[in-house]
């Protein structure tokens, strides 16, 4: 007997997922224009924070949606799980980028702006990968979209490593050594998130193809 399967048409939830997509990678761009140009840092800092915030009212919407929807497209805890991660991407954004201003860093780094650039990259395949959740005939398509936002965040872990090594071969400064750290990892971390938002995606190809 053949397997029956179908997603749930509630477009509300599909709406806000690309919404929520949409915003990390907003979010990214504007990072890599303040680092590219490290100009204005007071405003594009507080642009970035505007993401930051909504990328929460995104999240709480969503989970709004949840506790008041009775039929959900897929899992609840699925459905959290990859709002979540998307939001967790938003913070280290943001976090990032208070940090350049709270340290006073007079210029970023060439490591700095390598993965800020990586972090646009995966935020640009999530994009493409998010309206495929619409369609059950084209998540299996999704999947591409995951292994290249793994492949991202293997080449944003050497780029993070490179860097670490740079700043602590020939130390100049003990606080700035420590302050690019902090740095460091906040923007490795953003592609980490990338990866759990990637991996929330295959989670739901595995169930729902």
């Amino acid at each position: 007997m053949p397997r029956f399967s179908f997603i749930p048409r509630e477009s509300k939830f599909f709406d806000m997922f690309e919404k929520a997509s949409g915003n990390v990678l907003h979010t990214a761009r504007l990072l890599q224009e303040m680092l590219e140009h490290y100009d204005d840092l007071e405003n594009r800092v507080n642009a970035i924070v505007e993401r930051e915030h909504e990328g929460d009212f995104i999240t709480h919407t969503i989970i709004e949606q949840l506790n008041t929807t009775f039929i959900t497209p897929f899992d609840r805890e699925d459905i959290a799980r990859l709002t979540s991660a998307m939001d967790d991407v938003v913070d280290r954004l943001e976090g990032a980028a208070d940090a350049m201003v709270v340290y006073r860093i007079v210029e970023p780094t060439p490591e700095a702006r390598r993965l800020s650039s990586i972090i646009v990259t995966s935020a640009e395949v999530l994009n493409m990968a998010m309206p495929l959740l619409r369609e059950r005939s084209q998540m299996k398509r999704i999947l591409e979209h995951c292994i290249e936002i793994n492949r991202l965040e293997n080449e944003a872990d050497r780029v993070h490593r490179a860097a670490l090594i740079g700043v602590f071969a020939e130390p100049k400064d003990a606080m700035d050594t420590l302050k690019w750290r902090d740095i460091y990892e906040l923007l490795e971390s953003a592609t980490d998130r990338c990866e759990d938002v990637a991996d929330a995606l295959q989670a739901l190809v595995m169930k729902h193809t």
